[in-house]
């Protein structure tokens, strides 16, 4: 058995598909919220169950925190590629990372383009203490769409479970501007850390992997030259103070940061 929860080193992993949370179910102000599922989780479940059989080893594929903190025991990881899906940073987190008041976001699997990942072979016999967990951890309130895909990998071609998320479904972000990129990653935080902690470990363990996403690499570079500016704006401000007033003259001849030329393995949605 392969045991990769050692690679980060975090807290028990929480469950990626978040609750819908209305002011009817949010709870008094201060309270943890209540959370009220999108819908039953267990027939998913039983389905998911009965399309695999239990005869055959089960196979997983992971697009996002699945990748970095797995969980679960397997015995084979192997890179893979899904046509017709994509990995976007577009759900919203309102309980692990972040609030009713500040939403975060997490990752979906949407249709249209083709993600890098990874697939885990887990034994038949673990089969279904596996789904069991990964329903605790992934669809405690119903939001994902479970699907049996079909994964392209350096062995051979696997049909691997993926929980995908639909457009339709009230955690999906829509389209969103840099701007509200960055106001997601200065304020977001939720019980499991920040959204930019999230999609910067994400993307470490892309890296780590040899996949290349370079969607996922501008938002994380979006936010960081983001922090990077009020720091600066901070230590200017307090230079100011203490050089009576007057500013430090800017630095001359910089350069600007290089642009990523990596190869994307995102889909562009048109607006």
């Amino acid at each position: 058995m392969i045991h990769d929860r050692e690679i980060v080193g975090a807290p028990p992993p929480p469950p990626d598909g978040e609750p819908v949370l209305t002011s009817r179910n949010a709870g008094p102000s201060g309270l943890e919220p209540v959370a009220r599922p999108v819908r039953d989780p267990q027939p998913l479940l039983d389905r998911t169950i009965g399309e695999w059989g239990g005869h055959d080893d089960l196979w997983l594929f992971g697009y996002g925190s699945l990748i970095w903190r797995p969980d679960f025991d397997f015995t084979e990881r192997r890179a893979a590629r899904v046509h017709g899906w994509h990995r976007a940073l577009k759900m919203w987190s309102r309980v692990n990372r972040g609030t009713v008041q500040h939403p975060g976001l997490v990752f979906g699997l949407l249709s249209g383009g083709s993600c890098q990942g990874m697939v885990f072979r887990v034994p038949a016999a673990d089969g279904l203490e596996t789904l069991g967990r990964l329903w605790l951890r992934e669809m405690p309130t119903g939001v994902y769409d479970p699907r049996w895909l079909d994964c392209v990998t350096p062995g051979g071609r696997v049909r691997a479970l993926a929980f995908t998320l639909s457009r339709r479904s009230p955690n999906f972000t829509g389209e969103l501007s840099d701007a509200r990129y960055r106001q997601i990653f200065q304020s977001a935080i939720g019980r499991y850390g920040t959204s930019i902690d999230y999609a910067r470990q994400t993307l470490i363990e892309l890296q780590r992997h040899a996949i290349h996403d370079r969607a996922l690499a501008r938002l994380v570079r979006l936010a960081e030259d983001e922090l990077s500016a009020l720091a600066d704006c901070s230590a200017a401000t307090g230079s100011l103070y203490m050089n009576g007033g007057q500013a430090a003259a800017p630095a001359s001849g910089s350069e600007p940061a290089a642009s990523d030329r990596s190869e994307s393995d995102t889909f562009q949605e048109k607006p």
